[in-house]
């Protein structure tokens, strides 16, 4: 009786502790980004486009699969600012150290202003399409991203009859913290 007793204890005890030391399979991440690329406007078959930057930051959770995170941007031009956030979506290629990755989003223009016309944008949808590449150091708790992103923001804001349309693309670097 002893002995069945003992095994039981033993197998309950090793069932439970081999969870208690198992990795989750999904991970939560906070992190910042920082990006430059160009911005064109589309207003009444006229096109500007001036050299832009961004910087952002973020709160996900990664999956194996996929990531799910929550997004602010801060996107500036020479006569343009912008404020999103956005919900995104990524999707993972399976790799080891170097991961590629295709993501989408969609979320809010918050705020904003033409600052040379001196014009408020409008609260207005955001899209956004992301393709980049995930560098997993092992050793550390951290992740950099490299990637390539196109924001589109339409009827951002109205002047004179006219609603613009915005699409921002650009390079940009992350750094997330894994928890």
């Amino acid at each position: 009786m002893k002995l069945k007793t003992s095994i039981i204890l033993s197998t309950i005890t090793m069932a439970t502790a081999s969870s208690a030391f198992a990795n989750p399979v999904w991970d939560l991440y906070v992190g910042a980004t920082v990006g430059a690329g160009a911005e064109t406007v589309f207003a009444d078959d006229e096109n500007k486009t001036n050299a832009a930057q961004s910087f952002g930051a973020m709160f996900g959770v990664d999956i194996p699969a996929f990531r799910i995170e929550a997004e602010y941007n801060y996107l500036h031009e020479t006569d343009l600012y912008a404020h999103l956030a956005l919900v995104n979506a990524y999707f993972k290629m399976p790799s080891t150290v170097v991961k590629p990755y295709l993501g989408i989003g969609v979320g809010l223009v918050f705020d904003g202003e033409n600052e040379k016309a001196h014009i408020d944008f409008d609260t207005t949808a955001a899209y956004q399409a992301m393709l980049g590449v995930t560098l997993d150091v092992p050793a550390l708790p951290f992740k950099f991203d490299v990637e390539g992103r196109a924001i589109y923001m339409p009827d951002v804001y109205k002047f004179a009859d006219i609603e613009p349309d915005i699409l921002h693309y650009e390079a940009r670097i992350k750094i997330r913290y894994i928890f």
